[in-house]
Order: structure tokens, then C-alpha cells, then sequence
């Protein structure tokens, strides 16, 4: 007993003092310190630490203090102002000058404090062990942000690089020509200086042909710039660490209802009402349906792919060995055990709504049919009178499908896509129980900057106006017929480091539309959960700025003038309540349970509505 009043105070005392450090070491007394389930993040004045265990044990101590510790040196050493005006445009090129960034902050602030070093080094060594480096035997296994952050260390501290990793990290080495060795000696001498460190970082891109090393006009006039170099360009919001995303939120997945009220602002293009031409869908036969694909553009050349034979749609078990399989899975359970109050509730809640719309009723006041035992005394005092029975009648509750299309872009990593992997296995496994099948899907590229489709635009001479250039990846998580425990293991692979590539939306929502028409059910929801515009570095390099975006704004217009599936969204701190006409905004990923599940409610019950007043016009029309 001793034990278990111990523990929860030493939790306690570990959480203020780590808060306290990260204060103090920051240089920021009004910093807000959060402690949830899930990664580090930091966004504005408020730092998110993983929860701590009542245990304590002292590795998972020095862990949660190299987390707080990065935080704390990220604030101390690094301008934003500087950061953005030396950002490189791509998503690619940004996501290794921020990674660079954070390396350059942690060696400054742990030259001289060997406690904060070792805190971080046991922080680096328990994430490539998280990430399998270890089991990495080509070059191309490990991404290259990590793997030039990584040097990049080793160079800047001269410390080793975590046992793990050692083995990959040489085939890196190997491959380092002298522009990149040039450009990590000049890194590591200018690590004090943030603007001279970030012009050194670029012209390690550029050895790479990540991005162009600065010109000296361009240097000139980023230091012209000033703090006009802050300001975000669209590209840069979409950049991403999306873990640190909320200023707000505390809870794990409780988004109440009352907070999602009023969200979805009517745009111009989809100010109609909800009852216009689609949203009801009752009169509509269910089954197969061979004429519903989404009809062409009304202009041919408006958007098509240089080629589609690189795409792929492939199941998610074949993009990786049953062993990494296993471990994703069981990282992804490990988040799961600390929401399982918060979720059960969700859950719960939801199958009441749904199990209610599907059992019986009864009819009172009959006059023939089973004695309702709650007349008796009518039946006693007037045994004549004929209104004292009752029927049992079946609720009618239409067959149902929903699919859940995840983006799975880049932007979408960290804490963003672990949260939306728990949600969609959560949703499965309550749906399934009743009755409602579930398809789990999610859309990325196979590569980077274009891959096979952009080498065989060059070899065609690089025709003007080539359309989408880049090799598509579908990936089905979870077919409509498979059993959640069948499918559950293939969650854990959202959470795989290399798989976030570009998103290109339109055509992943065509695909996800295609699958659902296809289906028997009578009702048909797809349900869309994305952090952004479609982006694509490739495609949008040699097309027109709007070109995917546009293609969207068609897809969805198309889908809900047809009117056979019922389309929503949930943008994650993206604004999507302009392209789709239902559609819900939320700021924080950890918003997306509650979310979910309260749109699916709303749903369902919109449906029991509908089907209750239709049932009362039927039986009016009788009486009559």
C-alpha cells in the first residue's frame, strides 16, 4: 500500500521539476508544460512531454528530460525570423533544414552542460531504436532527414552516433562526395552563428539536389528581408512537425460537441442547404450501380497523369515484413493504453446511437395483436374497449458502409497520424459491432520529387503542361469485408517513418469513390481526414500553381452532385469547410476522435430522423 500512495507523488514531483528545468532553461517563465500521451511538440508558449509512468524507471526519466531538454534548447537558440528566411521551398528540402535546425540548437546548448548531453543522447539512442535503424541494411531505408541530421550530429558534437544506427550511417558516409563534406565542416564551425549555420546547411542540400545553395543577391537580400523573412508562405503552412499544432487542447481525443458547433463556415461554392440535391438519398436502390464513376471535366485537358504505370494500389501488409508489422502494431497499442478511459466513452456513446436505431419497436393502441399489460386496469374497468393491444415491429435501419480515407502526406507526421490511426481503429472495431462494415484507406506517393513518372517525362523531353508527375500509392489499410482483427496489425503501419510522402487528393478521392459505388450496402459514407491543400512538389513545378487544387474542387463538386455517397471532411488546422459543403475544421489532431465520431452520430441520427417522420406521414395517410 506504502507503494501505491509513493508513486503518484513522485510522478508529480518528476513532472514539476521537469517542467520547472525547461522554464528555466529557456529563458521563458510563462512557458505552459502539458504532459499527454503521445510525442514532444512544442507550439508557440506551450511544450507537450510524453506522459510519465508511475514506475519511473531511470531510462524513461532520462528520456522525458531529453525531450524537455530539446524543447528548452529550441527555444533558447533558435529565431524563427532567421529559420523562415533561409527556408528552402520544397516540402522535402524543409523537413532536412528544420531537422538540421533542431541538431544545430542541441549541440549549442549541450556543449557545456554533460547532463543535458547525456539526456538527449538517451533520447536519440531509445528513437532509432523505436525506428528499427538497427535492422536497416540499405541506404535507402533510412529517410534522409534523419540520416543528415544525424551526421550532422556527429560532426557538430564529435560525439558517435547511437550503436543502433552506426550500420546504415556508414553506407551514408560512403556515399558523402566533397561538397557535402565541405559543407559539414563549414556547419560545424559556424554552430554559434544561426544565419552563417543556415547558409552552410543549405549548400549541404544543394549537394544532395535538395535545394539551391544561396546566391550572394539572395543572401543579400534575405539579410535585406528582415523580419519580413518570418512571414509564412502557403507552402511553409503546410510544412511538417504536426504534433505541435495546438495552443489549446488538453485532452486526448475529447472533442466535445459543443465545441465542434458552428465550425463549418458556408463558402461561396457550397452555400446550399444540406437537403439539396443528394443529401437525403433514400429514394435511391442500393446495390451496384455501373454507370457512377465521376464524370470526366467538361475540359479533357484540364487535369490527366503523364502516366499511371507507376501507380500502385496495394494492400498494407505487403509494404513491409510481418516482424516490422508487429512492432508498428505494438507501438501503436502503447498509444492506445493511455486513451482508453476517453475512448471507450466515444466509442460507447457512439454504438448506443447506432445499436438504438436498430432495435425493435413497439405500436400501441391496437386493436388486435399482444395485451399490453401497461392497459390492465382499462381492460378490467371496460373490457370492451378495442385499443388495448400492441405489435412488435422491426426499426428500419438501412445497410451501411463507411470508408475512412486518411492522407498520408508528409505533413501528416508525428502526432497528427498517430492520432488518426487510433481513431480509425477505434471507429472499426465499434462499427463492426454494429454491423456498420468500415473501409480503411490512405493516399501518398511512392517517392519523392516525381520518382519513375518524372524520369520518363525528362526521357520524353520534357513536354510543356505534362499533368500530374508523380507515381500515386493507395494503400488499403482495411478492406470493407475483412474482420477488424483480421486487419487490425495493418494500422501500425501508418506509423512507419518512410511511407508520408505528397497527397494528391483528387484522384484519391476518385479511388475511394470508385471502391464505394461498387459496393451492395444501401447507404454509403466517405469520410476524408487530411491537414492540407493537395501538394505535390513535382506536379505543381511545371503546371499551373491551382492545378491539383483544382482537380479537387471537380472531384468533390461530382461526387456531391451525384448524390450516392455521402461526402465529409475533417481538416486538421486546415480550413477544408472551402472545398467540401460538410465539412468540420478542427486546430489540434487530438481534436479527430471526438470529431469523428460526433460527425458519424450526427449522421446516423439525421438518418433515424428522416426515417421516423417518413414511418408518422405513412401512418397519418392510413389513419386517414
Amino acid at each position: 500500500m506504502s507503494g501505491a500512495t509513493r508513486d503518484p507523488t513522485r510522478q508529480e514531483e518528476f513532472k514539476r521539476a521537469t517542467a520547472g528545468a525547461l522554464r528555466a532553461m529557456a529563458h521563458e517563465t510563462d512557458l505552459q508544460v502539458a504532459f499527454q500521451p503521445g510525442p514532444a511538440g512544442l507550439s508557440g508558449k506551450r511544450a507537450r512531454l510524453p506522459m510519465p509512468t508511475r514506475s519511473l524507471p531511470p531510462a524513461e526519466m532520462a528520456r522525458l528530460r531529453g525531450a524537455a531538454d530539446a524543447i528548452a534548447l529550441r527555444l533558447r537558440h533558435h529565431s524563427e525570423a532567421t529559420h523562415a528566411a533561409r527556408s528552402p521551398a520544397s516540402r522535402e528540402a524543409r523537413e532536412v533544414f528544420d531537422a538540421l535546425e533542431q541538431a544545430r540548437c542541441e549541440a549549442v546548448g549541450s556543449a557545456h552542460m554533460a547532463g543535458v548531453a547525456a539526456n538527449l543522447r538517451a533520447r536519440l539512442i531509445e528513437q532509432c531504436e523505436a525506428e528499427g535503424y538497427d535492422r536497416m541494411v540499405r541506404k535507402d531505408q533510412l529517410p534522409i532527414a534523419a540520416a543528415l541530421s544525424l551526421l550532422a550530429r556527429e560532426r557538430l558534437t564529435g560525439e558517435p552516433v547511437p550503436p543502433p544506427a552506426e550500420r546504415v550511417l556508414a553506407l551514408w558516409r560512403e556515399g558523402l562526395d566533397e561538397r557535402a563534406k565541405a559543407a559539414l565542416d563549414e556547419m560545424a564551425s559556424a554552430q554559434a552563428d544561426q544565419d552563417a549555420f543556415a547558409r552552410a546547411a543549405r549548400k549541404l542540400l544543394a549537394a544532395f539536389d535538395l535545394a539551391e545553395a544561396e546566391t550572394e543577391a539572395e543572401a543579400e537580400e534575405n539579410e535585406e528581408g528582415g523580419e519580413e523573412g518570418a512571414e509564412s508562405t502557403p507552402q511553409q503552412d503546410q510544412r511538417g512537425e504536426g504534433e505541435s499544432r495546438s495552443e489549446d487542447s488538453e485532452q486526448m481525443l475529447g472533442a466535445s460537441p459543443e465545441t465542434m458547433e458552428g465550425e463549418a463556415a458556408e463558402d461561396e461554392e457550397g452555400a446550399e442547404e444540406e437537403e439539396g440535391p443528394g443529401a437525403e438519398g433514400e429514394e435511391r436502390p442500393g446495390g451496384p450501380q455501373q454507370r457512377k464513376e465521376p464524370p470526366p471535366a467538361e475540359d479533357q485537358q484540364a487535369y490527366r497523369a503523364f502516366t499511371r504505370q507507376f501507380d500502385e494500389e496495394i494492400p498494407a501488409e505487403e509494404l513491409c515484413d510481418p516482424e516490422e508489422l508487429s512492432r508498428l502494431r505494438a507501438q501503436l497499442d502503447q498509444q492506445l493504453q493511455h486513451l482508453q478511459g476517453v475512448v471507450s466513452k466515444l466509442a460507447n456513446r457512439l454504438q448506443r446511437r447506432l445499436l438504438a436505431q436498430q432495435q425493435r419497436a413497439w405500436e400501441f393502441d391496437l386493436e388486435e395483436g399482444l395485451l399490453d399489460v401497461a392497459r390492465l386496469a382499462r381492460v378490467v374497468a371496460t373490457p370492451t374497449h378495442s385499443l388495448s393491444y400492441k405489435r412488435e415491429t422491426e426499426a428500419k435501419f438501412r445497410d451501411t458502409i463507411v470508408t475512412l480515407l486518411i492522407d498520408n502526406s508528409g505533413s501528416m507526421r508525428g502526432r497528427p497520424i498517430s492520432v488518426a490511426a487510433m481513431c480509425c481503429d477505434i471507429l472499426a472495431r465499434t462499427l463492426e459491432r454494429c454491423g456498420v462494415k468500415t473501409e480503411i484507406l490512405g493516399f501518398t506517393t511512392r517517392a519523392w520529387k516525381g520518382g519513375q513518372s518524372r524520369e520518363a517525362w525528362v526521357k520524353a523531353g520534357k513536354p510543356r503542361n505534362p499533368g500530374r508527375l508523380n507515381d500515386l500509392r493507395h494503400v488499403i489499410y482495411k478492406a470493407a469485408d475483412a474482420p477488424w482483427r483480421r486487419a487490425r496489425r495493418t494500422l501500425g503501419l501508418m506509423l512507419r517513418e518512410g511511407l508520408l510522402k505528397e497527397n494528391i487528393d483528387g484522384e484519391a478521392l476518385e479511388w475511394a469513390y470508385r471502391r464505394l459505388i461498387r459496393r451492395p450496402e444501401q447507404r454509403r459514407i466517405l469520410m476524408v481526414i487530411s491537414d492540407g491543400a493537395p501538394v505535390d512538389d513535382s506536379t505543381l513545378s511545371v503546371n499551373p500553381g491551382n492545378y491539383l487544387e483544382k482537380h479537387l474542387r471537380t472531384v468533390i463538386a461530382e461526387i456531391e452532385r451525384e448524390g450516392d455517397v455521402e461526402l465529409l471532411a475533417i481538416g486538421i488546422g486546415h480550413d477544408v469547410t472551402r472545398y467540401y459543403r460538410r465539412a468540420v475544421t478542427i486546430v489540434d489532431a487530438e481534436e479527430l476522435g471526438g470529431t469523428m465520431m460526433k460527425k458519424l452520430a450526427e449522421l446516423f441520427d439525421e438518418d433515424a430522423a428522416r426515417a421516423w417522420h417518413r414511418a408518422a406521414a405513412e401512418r397519418a395517410a392510413l389513419v386517414m
